[in-house]
Order: C-alpha cells, then sequence, then structure tokens
C-alpha cells in the first residue's frame, strides 16, 4: 500500500507546491499570492474583502479623503487649452463667450439685438439656445491683446485657481469640490445675464474663483480656524469687486460669490447622518434648477416669448 501524499499546492496555482497558509482563510498560498499582513501573509481574496470591511476616511462635509488636487489640477489644465485655441483660433471665444443676445451679419459684423432682426441678421447667444455659453465662458480668457490684463488675466486666475482649489478640494472632496466651482462659474454668468447689457461679452474664471473664495469663508466658520487671514482675504475681494466695477465683470464676480457661499453653506451646515449626501446633492440641484429658471425667464424676456 502506497503512503498518502502530502504534497500542498496554491488554492490559486495547482501546479505550484507551497507550504505558507493565508492567516485568515488557512488556504496555501505561494510567494506570488502572499499578501503582507500585520502577522504572517494572506491571499489576495482575502486582502480585497479587508479592503472593502476598511471604513474610507471623510473630510467634514462627508466627501472621500483624496491626497491630490486632481479636480483642480484637471480645471487649470481645461483653461490653458482653452488659451492656447483661442490664440490658434480667435472666432473660439467668440462662439462660447458669455453673451445674453446679439445680431452677426453674414460678414461676422455683430449688431445690437433689439428684439427683432430682418434678413440677413441671425442672433446669437442664449436668445439662439446657445446656453452651452453659461459654462464654457468661464474657461475663456481675454488675449494678449485684449482688455485691460491681457495675458495677466489667464495667470492671475490660475494662480488663484491652484492656491483656493487645492486647499477646498482638500476639505470637500473631489466630487464637492466640482460641484462647487461649476455652480460657481453658472452663478456668475447668470449674473451677467440678468444684471449687463444682454449684447455684453463676458470671459473669465472669475466668477468661479470668487465662489472658492466663498467658500474658503464658509470653510473657515465651519472649521473654526482662526478667522483673521480669511477676514482679510475676504475682505480683498469684496474690495476688488467694487474697484473693478469699471474693468472687468462685476456682476460675474457677484453671482459667482453668492453660488459659492450658498453651495459651501449647504455643504458645511447640514447635519452629519446617513441622508447628508442626498441633503448637498438636493442643495446643489435646487440652485442649479433656479439659476436655469432665471436664465430660461430672461431668455424668454428677450425674444417675447418664443424660446
Amino acid at each position: 500500500m502506497e503512503p498518502e501524499s502530502t504534497l500542498t499546492t496554491c488554492y490559486r496555482h495547482p501546479e505550484v507546491e507551497c507550504h505558507v497558509r493565508c492567516v485568515r482563510c488557512d488556504r496555501h498560498i505561494c510567494p506570488d499570492c502572499m499578501r503582507e499582513a500585520a502577522v504572517g501573509h494572506q491571499c489576495p481574496e482575502c486582502v480585497e474583502e479587508g479592503a472593502r470591511s476598511v471604513r474610507q476616511a471623510r473630510t467634514i462635509v462627508g466627501g472621500k479623503v483624496s491626497g491630490t488636487p486632481a479636480v483642480t489640477c484637471a480645471l487649470i489644465a481645461l483653461n490653458v487649452l482653452a488659451y492656447l485655441v483661442q490664440l490658434v483660433l480667435p472666432e473660439f471665444q467668440t462662439r462660447f463667450e458669455m453673451v445674453g443676445a446679439r445680431l452677426v451679419g453674414p460678414d461676422g459684423d455683430q449688431y445690437l439685438y433689439e428684439g427683432a432682426y430682418f434678413g440677413y441678421l441671425h442672433p446669437e447667444g442664449l436668445v439662439a439656445g446657445e446656453w452651452e455659453r453659461l459654462i464654457t465662458s468661464g474657461f475663456l480668457h481675454l488675449l494678449p491683446t485684449q482688455g485691460t490684463f491681457g495675458l495677466a488675466h489667464i495667470v492671475m486666475n490660475m494662480l488663484a485657481l491652484w492656491h483656493l482649489g487645492r486647499i477646498l478640494e482638500a476639505q470637500l472632496g473631489r466630487v464637492r469640490f466640482l460641484a462647487l466651482y461649476l455652480l460657481a462659474v453658472l452663478g456668475g454668468s447668470v449674473a451677467e445675464l440678468l444684471l449687463a447689457e444682454p449684447s455684453a461679452a463676458f470671459v473669465g474664471a472669475s466668477g468661479g474663483l470668487f465662489g472658492l473664495g466663498a467658500a474658503q469663508y464658509v470653510m473657515a466658520r465651519r472649521l473654526g480656524v482662526g478667522m483673521a487671514a480669511v477676514n482679510r482675504s475676504t475682505a480683498l475681494l469684496l474690495v476688488w469687486l467694487l474697484v473693478s466695477a469699471g474693468l472687468t465683470s462685476w456682476q460675474g464676480h457677484l453671482g459667482g460669490f453668492l453660488a459659492g457661499g450658498a453651495v459651501t453653506a449647504a455643504y458645511a451646515f447640514v447635519p452629519r447622518g446617513p441622508r447628508r449626501t442626498l441633503l448637498h446633492a438636493a442643495a446643489c440641484a435646487g440652485l442649479l434648477a433656479l439659476l436655469l429658471l432665471l436664465t430660461y425667464g430672461k431668455a424668454s424676456q428677450l425674444t417675447g416669448g418664443t424660446v
């Protein structure tokens, strides 16, 4: 009678002889399947199961903690990419800048919109259904030969986005931070539509940045940190809003500031609990609906109710 074989093999690689067992499931594992544990080794399946059972760290408002400001970097990259396209294709800015209503002729000349157009003229802007301008304008900037600031426009805005974005993204989490920024951009564009001349054109990330400025103030209050530096920063932001009224879009600054503050207040002061994420989403959706409703109302007014 032959003796019983004592050969043991890996449960994932039956052709490999091994003598080490997983400390959790007690199955044999080969060197390729060994995963270091606090004591001994574990198999890949037990490591994955353990990872799922570990509670992931959350920010103070319930977002997932991220080690790198990926969204901030992506937003900066999109702004720079859009700027490069503007330099190569000047008509790109004309097509995607924020405009409520204007008339354009076949030769590209622009005319004031007066609620009616005839013959060779056609409308552009929100009245023509180009609602994407509400967001795309927030990723465009003045060309080097344009306006008071020229190239400094995008340089200053991207520095501010990096400074504020990486801090707030860490505090809020990536998804909440992105929603905050886009709603602030949208809020700035809607304020421009409501408060400025319909034919005026606007570009720039300032609406989103003013939203981040308001968010920084709200989060500082929520975290209970020293407010001296934050108060100075917020005061400078408001002073710039007033001083720049004759140079830039104060309407966009104001709209972004109010939208960003409202969103962050919802993030920061909704009580903790299983419904917190749902309430955050509802607050963002409610603000989005309000802004779109205001846009629709203004566009309908400009077109005489034909939107």
